[in-house]
C-alpha cells in the first residue's frame, strides 16, 4: 500500500463533507465580534491581564507540572475552588481544563451502571460523548419538555430500571439561545429522587445575581451538579464543577479525566478567580450586557419577522447549509464576524447564523449588523 492509499479514505470522507456543504475550515478572527462567547469582554480586560502579570511576577508557574494528585495541585487551584464555591453558593467546586472535559468527566464518573441518563435532545456534544462513554444507560427527551423527561423516566421504571436517574440539561442552550425550564426540572428531580446536572456554560456570568448563573437559587441541594464554564463570560478557560462534597471527593478518587490529566495552568486559575471578583465588583458589566440584549431584541421586533429567544444568543435559521455559509461570508465581507453553523452541530435542515451579543460591541454596531443582515436577505437569500 503506498502512502496515498493509506489516507485515501480520509480524503474521500472530506470530499463527502464538502459535497454536503459540511466541510469545516479554520478562519481567523476579523471584523466586529458577533461570534464569540466573550459576553462580558473579560478576555482582554485590563484587570485580567494585571492579575496574571502579578501572579507571574510573584512566582506562579505557567504549567502545573503534573496531575492534581501528584505535584500539580497548586495553591492557585485550591484558592479558586474555595472562592468559586462561595461565589456560586455550592458546597464545593472542582476545576477542570475545559467545559468539554468537565461534562465528559462528570458523566463518565458519577452515573453508575444501572442508572439512567435523560439528556435533553439539544445538549452539548460533550454531554452526549460522556453519556456514550459512561456506564449508565441513556436516552434523549424532547427539547425543553419536562413531560418528555417524565415519560422517559416512567417508561424506564416500567421496564424494570432500578438505578438512579440523572436529568441532564443546559440552562441556556448554546445554539438556540432558549432557557431550560429549571423550576419544573428541579421538581421532577425531587419527585423521582433523581440528580439534576445543569451545564451553565452560557449563563455563568450573564444571569443570576452577580452572574452566579440560573442554578444559584437551587445551590445547596444534594442532588444538583452544575458546570460553570470559565472560557465564555468569565473570559479565561477551564470549567468548575459545583457539587456536594461527597461527589467532589468521589471524582477526585474515581474520575479518570481528573486523575490522569495534567492540572490546568495555575495562571488560568488566577485569571478565573479574578473574573469572579470582577463580577462582584463591577456589576455594571452584567447590566450593560442586559441592556444591550434588550436593545437588540427591541430593534429586531420593530423591523423583522424573526423572533429569537430573549437571550444573548440569536440563532438566525437559514435551513440550507450552503445558503447559511454564503450569508455568513457576505456579512463577514461587510465587516461583521458572524459564523454559519451546520449539521451535525445543529439538526439537519436548521443550518443557521449564530449571532452572539457581547460587550465587545455597542448599540451602533448592532444596528449596523441588523441593517446588513436585512440587506443580504431582502432578495430571499435566507
Amino acid at each position: 500500500m503506498n502512502s496515498a492509499d493509506k489516507v485515501a479514505s480520509y480524503g474521500a470522507a472530506l470530499q463527502s463533507l464538502n459535497d454536503n456543504g459540511q466541510l469545516r475550515r479554520l478562519k481567523s478572527r476579523t471584523g466586529i465580534d458577533f461570534a464569540s462567547n466573550d459576553y462580558l469582554a473579560l478576555a482582554s480586560a485590563p484587570r485580567m491581564k494585571m492579575a496574571v502579570t502579578a501572579a507571574l511576577e510573584a512566582g506562579t508557574p505557567i504549567g502545573a507540572g503534573g496531575s492534581r494528585l501528584l505535584r500539580g495541585n497548586c495553591e492557585e487551584h485550591e484558592s479558586l475552588e474555595a472562592e468559586a464555591a462561595k461565589f456560586f453558593g455550592a458546597e464545593t467546586t472542582l476545576f477542570f481544563g475545559s467545559g468539554y472535559i468537565a461534562n465528559f468527566a462528570v458523566l463518565t464518573t458519577l452515573p453508575q451502571r444501572g442508572d439512567l441518563l435523560v439528556l435533553d435532545a439539544l445538549v452539548h456534544a460533550s454531554i452526549h460523548e460522556g453519556a456514550r462513554a459512561g456506564r449508565a444507560e441513556f436516552c434523549e427527551s424532547a427539547h425543553n419538555d419536562p413531560r418528555s423527561v417524565e415519560n422517559a423516566i416512567r417508561d424506564w421504571r416500567a421496564k424494570g430500571g432500578m438505578g438512579r436517574i440523572w436529568i441532564v440539561v443546559e440552562s441556556v442552550y448554546s445554539m438556540d439561545g432558549d432557557f431550560a425550564p429549571l423550576k419544573e426540572l428541579v421538581a421532577l428531580a425531587d419527585r423521582y429522587d433523581a440528580f439534576l446536572m445543569v451545564d451553565e456554560a452560557h449563563a455563568s456570568g450573564v444571569y443570576g445575581e452577580q452572574g452566579r448563573g440560573l442554578t444559584a437559587r437551587y445551590e445547596g441541594c444534594e442532588n444538583l451538579v452544575a458546570v460553570h464554564t470559565c472560557g465564555k463570560a468569565l473570559g479565561a478557560a477551564g470549567a468548575l464543577v459545583a457539587a456536594p462534597r461527597v461527589l467532589r471527593d468521589f471524582m477526585v478518587n474515581r474520575c479518570r479525566p481528573f486523575i490522569f490529566a495534567t492540572a490546568p495552568s495555575p495562571l488560568t486559575a488566577v485569571a478565573v478567580q479574578e473574573a469572579l471578583l470582577i463580577l462582584q465588583q463591577e456589576p455594571e458589566r452584567q447590566q450593560r450586557l442586559a441592556n444591550l440584549i434588550a436593545f437588540t431584541h427591541r430593534e429586531i421586533s420593530v423591523c423583522e419577522d424573526w423572533r429569537p429567544p430573549e437571550s444573548q444568543i440569536l440563532p438566525y435559521i437559514v435551513g440550507d447549509n450552503a445558503r447559511a455559509m454564503t450569508l455568513a461570508s457576505a456579512l463577514q465581507a461587510r465587516g461583521f464576524d458572524i459564523r454559519g453553523i451546520r449539521p451535525p452541530t445543529v439538526p439537519a435542515g436548521t443550518a443557521r447564523l449564530r449571532i452572539s451579543l457581547t460587550l465587545n460591541v455597542g448599540e451602533n454596531d448592532v444596528r449596523a449588523m441588523l441593517d446588513a443582515l436585512r440587506d443580504e436577505t431582502k432578495d430571499g437569500a435566507r
